[in-house]
């Protein structure tokens, strides 16, 4: 599914600001940038306003659009600003290889909590899959996760070595575009320390987290573990909106 022009955009005036190529911190004017992209102004001004949205840049009355200096300086290590909320597309490699490792594939009845966290009776069954993300080849993540079976009969081992939510876009046209995240840190266990190569002395960030389809459908509940140096990220609020 290929997403808007608009926010293709987006996407390369961000990495254009990653790379460091807009002088003194200030994107050329609107005009500017439709002739260097071949668009519109009104494909620049949604651009330019998604950008603003997520924090990335702000705008100046009367004086152009900026570069935000703390989205430079506290890049996350997680940036869920990609066509999904999928850890494939929104882990920052910085030029690194991502490599997923499935550890484990199962279908078992859900736990009380899960049957909360999916909207799951007693008699439903859910997959449960755990996966090993690595840069290059260091391990950074350990996600487990659950799935209802009825939502994805065609589940394996293939298709968890890829982008899970990039599948679903291709051959089941869904977009899972939002999630409910929780977000703490606990001692690395056992698992942990083997998988991520850590000391019993380093801890885990913890994420937990419901992904839903655009229709509002629970999708996914999935807990990650990640590497305590990849704990990293960042946020922008308006309260405004």
């Amino acid at each position: 599914m290929k997403k808007p022009l608009y926010m293709q955009i987006a996407q390369t005036i961000k990495q254009n600001i990653i790379d460091e190529k807009y002088p003194h911190w200030r994107l050329p004017d609107e005009r500017t940038l439709a002739d260097n992209f071949a668009v519109s102004r009104s494909s620049i001004k949604r651009a330019v306003q998604v950008l603003a949205d997520q924090g990335i840049i702000f705008k100046k009355q009367g004086a152009g659009n900026f570069v935000n200096p703390l989205f430079l300086r506290n890049q996350t290590s997680l940036d869920y600003t990609g066509d999904n909320v999928g850890l494939t597309t929104s882990i920052v490699t910085n030029g690194q290889a991502q490599k997923i490792t499935v550890l484990d594939l199962n279908v078992v009845q859900p736990t009380a909590e899960i049957q909360q966290n999916l909207f799951l009776t007693a008699d439903d069954f859910v997959y449960v899959f755990q996966r090993l993300r690595s840069l290059d080849d260091t391990p950074i993540l350990v996600e487990t996760s659950y799935i209802p079976v009825r939502l994805l009969p065609n589940l394996s081992h293939k298709v968890l070595e890829q982008s899970l939510f990039n599948y679903l876009e291709v051959h089941d046209n869904k977009i899972i575009n939002r999630s409910y995240l929780d977000i703490t840190v606990a001692p690395s266990t056992l698992t942990d320390q083997k998988l991520l190569h850590l000391t019993s002395e380093q801890p885990v960030g913890v994420v937990n987290g419901i992904f839903f389809t655009d229709d509002g459908l629970p999708f996914e509940y999935s807990s990650m573990r990640l590497h305590y140096q990849f704990f990293n990220f960042a946020t922008f609020v308006d309260l405004n909106k």
